[in-house]
């Protein structure tokens, strides 16, 4: 990979240096997790394109540039719409839904029944009475079982990512980053697994807040020493205006340090400033592309405040039509 300064908004931030190379800028990965679709479309929710007219989201997203899609999925969700669903096999056949309107399908393991972020690692219920042994068969048992899930629906993952904004650890108090033994065995654990039915896919660890350094160096300084594997960093940056250049340098600063090219997994930002959240895109996708990182995904763009109170998406509920934000895929 080229480790050299980002191009255009970023370059001002991380100085002169080789730049990505043109094959490589024109393969990076613009990306949305829509992993609410099914349950939103199962209430009665749609969505028009620019143009007004009522379309399928895949295909709306694919006249934006996006060409690969992230899709969560939880042990033993629950049937909430919003903190629900998600299961292997209905992450597996939203996957199958991606691959046929031709998308690629980042498929990420929470290691929980709901949300697990960079505040919250809570093992799925059946898990949380384990000790670290039990646990970890039960890590190798559910990726095999998940993968094979996946595969039998005719999906290759183009990335699997374990674990969701794991700063502190996965399956706490088990796989806290303060254990970090444990909690390497566990994560090696899901890489092994996840290579063993797809030798090929790219492998993801993902951090939350690349601003705050010290939190995402303390974790790979310790699954690194540990020998944990990994092939990409994953980071979650929902940074506007004037933070974004300060991100991307500490971003190139962690895919110099650990050797691992890195990818924006999450971005977004208010629903109701879309000029604000389409300037930072572009100069996020500048900036990774200029010093070799992978690609950049949207949050949620379809969700609707009605359907859960999330205020980060990217279509206007009164219009059913995308907001301007989603234009910031299209100016680079």
């Amino acid at each position: 990979m080229l480790l050299g300064a980002a191009a255009g908004a970023g370059a001002l931030a991380l100085g002169a240096g080789p730049l990505a190379t043109p094959a490589e800028a024109a393969s990076f990965i613009k990306g949305a997790d829509i992993s609410w679709l099914p349950q939103m479309e199962a209430t009665g929710y749609y969505w028009n394109n620019s143009a007004g007219v009522r379309q399928d989201l895949f295909a709306i997203l694919k006249a934006y540039g996006i060409t690969a899609v992230s899709l969560r999925t939880w042990v033993n969700p629950s049937s909430d719409p919003g903190n629900g669903h998600c299961s292997i096999e209905e992450t597996a056949q939203l996957a199958q839904r991606a691959k046929n309107a031709g998308m690629q399908v980042l498929v990420g393991f929470h290691f929980g029944d709901t949300w697990n972020s960079v505040g919250v690692q809570n093992p799925p219920a059946d898990w949380a009475a384990m000790n670290y042994s039990q646990m970890l068969d039960a890590m190798y048992d559910y990726v095999y079982h998940s993968c094979n899930v996946i595969k039998y629906y005719g999906v290759t993952p183009a990335w699997v990512k374990i674990g969701n904004e794991t700063n502190s650890g996965i399956c706490k108090p088990i796989g806290s980053v303060g254990r970090p033994d444990q909690m390497t065995g566990l994560l090696n654990a899901a890489y092994d697994m996840s290579k063993h039915v797809f030798p090929s896919t790219p492998v993801l660890v993902h951090l939350a807040q690349p601003q705050n350094l010290d939190s995402i160096q303390n974790f790979l300084n310790a699954y690194r020493d540990n020998d944990g594997k990994w092939d990409i960093t994953g980071l979650s940056s929902y940074a506007q205006g004037g933070n974004v250049s300060g991100v991307l340098a500490n971003m190139q600063t962690i895919q110099t340090s650990y050797g691992k090219p890195v990818m924006q997994v999450e971005y977004g930002g208010p629903v109701g400033k879309p000029t604000q959240v389409r300037d930072s895109l572009p100069a996020f996708i500048t900036g990774l592309k200029g010093f070799g990182g992978l690609g950049t995904f949207f949050w949620e763009p379809e969700g609707y405040p009605s359907f859960n109170s999330y205020n980060s998406s990217a279509w206007d509920e009164t219009t059913r039509r995308p907001t301007a934000a989603l234009d910031g895929f299209l100016d680079v």
